[in-house]
This record gives C-alpha cells, structure tokens and sequence, in this order.
C-alpha cells in the first residue's frame, strides 16, 4: 500500500486537532499537482523541522485547483483558520506575493476522516525522510521503512486512543471508486466532487461562471440524503434554491421540471418556465456519477410541488 508524508503547517494542524473535524482541506498555496496518491490511500502529516514527527493524517479523496474564495465555501474552519481573511493572509505569505490577488486559485488536497496524534503519541520521521524534502514523500508497506511507520499508525488507529473519526481504521481498506462509494465524505468534498463531475457547468443551463455554481442534494442531507456524487446536481445558484423549496425538479430520464406555482404565487417566472421539459444540458462524464433514479423519485414525491 502507497501512502505519503506531508511536510504540514504547524498552525494548520494545531487548529484543526482542537477541532477534529470529519475532513479537512490540506491546501497547497501554488497550486500545482498532486498524483501521489489514489482516493482512499493515506496521507500522513509530518510537522516543519525541528518538528519532525509524523502527527495525523487522512485518507484521500481528490486533488483540484480552484478559486480560494471556493475552498473557504466548501471547507470553511475546515481550511485549518478561523476566517477567509486569514485563509488569503496565509496563501499570501507562502507565495510572497507582492500585488494583491483577491482570489488566488490553490491547490487542494481534499482529506477524508482525518486523525490527529496527541503529542506523547507523535512518530518520529523515517531516516530516509531527508530534511530537504519540500512538500513529501511516498512510502510502500512493502518496504521496511514504510511498513515500519504503517505499523505504527495502524497500532494507534486500532487501539482507539487517538482523537480520530472511528469510521479511519475501516476505510484504511477501501481505494479507488470503492473509497469514494463507501466512505463516509464531508460537505466539502460533496460540494467539490459533484462540482468536477458536471465539468464545473450547470446541469440545466450549461452555465460555467464558477462563483454562482452550487452542489445541490438531490435527497437533502437532513433527510439522511448521503453526500455522494449520484445524490448531486451542479445547479446555478437561483435553480438550486428553486429545486431545494420544490419550485422545479428532474425526471428519471434527466428532463426539468418547473411548478406551476411560481406563477400562482409569485405572478412570474417566464425564464424558469422557458426550461420546461428541457433535458439537462450536462451530465457527469461518468455514467455511475448520474443522478440516481431513487433520490429523483425521493425528491419528485417529498418536496416538489406540482
């Protein structure tokens, strides 16, 4: 098994493990790209020198660039800061940046049931973990320094002595779509998963104008509708109001469908009623990532209204 060693932001990890959230956006400030790993493997947190102990760490799910103003959305505290402001203030001071840049876009490393060591618990870095690493390394439990860190970390996981999502231990065998299928994911990796599965586009209208682009439910999550990509649709931010208060929904085979009552009660929406019938512009590339046909009918018979 493949997992990586990420040199961490000391801050970073000291604000999210008072919090212990149930996944965390481990962000990269230039941007860049990250094929290290494959969804579900883990990624280990190791402190900056002389702090060179390995300290937490996740299981992943996806690596994409995007907007900063859309990470702090998505993830929130969860960004490892207490506000956007000090998100941009942090990006600002890795990068050095000199003009001002509103809304730099980063990298982020979307982290699934994240864990966090109490000091006394902290590994101390491999050997072969050369202080001139400047982002990470990956390891194999096939080899002896690898498999001597996963021995240790599964030791604490198991035991149950750590501040950890019990749900971290499990899914320590799960990859690939079977990871994205069965583990329990966050909002934010909702919100980021269903956004790159419709290509960043509206599913009705084809829109690509990101900032008003939001994941819907389809099964709400407060009904028990589970943050996976079949239970998504990527909708402009008026049609995904309209979808959650039942003003418009979709059929089983993908066409839209608008409530008479926006025009019984509010004396409009000729544009909602222009869509009528249409069929979605744009769909997951994945056939597996479609809507599901059982949250559509949840949807059409619990909160649409005809």
């Amino acid at each position: 098994m493949n997992f990586w060693i990420g040199i961490t932001d000391n801050d970073w990890f000291s604000f999210l493990s008072a919090r212990l959230p149930d996944e965390v956006n481990f962000w990269l400030p230039g941007g860049g790209s990250f094929k290290a790993l494959e969804p579900g493997e883990p990624f280990l947190f190791k402190l900056h020198s002389p702090l060179n102990y390995i300290v937490g760490g996740g299981f992943f799910v996806r690596h994409t660039l995007i907007p900063t103003s859309l990470a702090w959305e998505a993830f929130g505290e969860k960004n490892g800061v207490a506000c956007f402001e000090d998100l941009l203030l942090k990006i600002r001071k890795y990068r050095g940046m000199k003009s001002f840049e509103p809304d730099p876009v980063i990298g982020c490393i979307i982290l699934a049931n994240p864990f966090f060591f109490s000091e006394k618990q902290w590994i101390p870095a491999p050997n072969d973990f050369s202080k001139n690493i400047v982002r990470g390394k990956t390891y194999n439990t096939v080899n002896f320094s690898g498999n001597e860190i996963w021995r240790q970390i599964e030791l604490l996981l198991n035991d149950d002595v750590i501040s950890a999502n019990p749900k971290a231990a499990e899914d320590t065998s799960l990859y690939g779509g079977e990871y994205l299928t069965r583990a329990r994911l966050g909002q934010g990796a909702f919100r980021i998963l269903v956004t790159e599965a419709y290509s960043r586009r509206c599913a009705i209208t084809g829109e690509r104008t990101l900032p008003v682009l939001e994941a819907a439910h389809i099964k709400p999550y407060a009904q028990t509708g589970p943050n996976k990509i079949d239970n998504g649709l990527l909708l402009r931010s008026d049609l995904h109001k309209l979808f959650d208060l039942g003003y418009l929904t979709i059929t089983r085979d993908y066409r839209v469908e608008v409530s008479r009552r926006i025009k019984e009660e509010y004396e409009n929406g000729r544009e909602y009623y222009a869509l009528q019938g249409n069929t979605l512009r744009n769909l997951p590339v994945k056939p597996a990532d479609y809507p599901s046909s059982d949250f559509i009918e949840w949807h059409n018979q619990n909160i649409y209204r005809p």
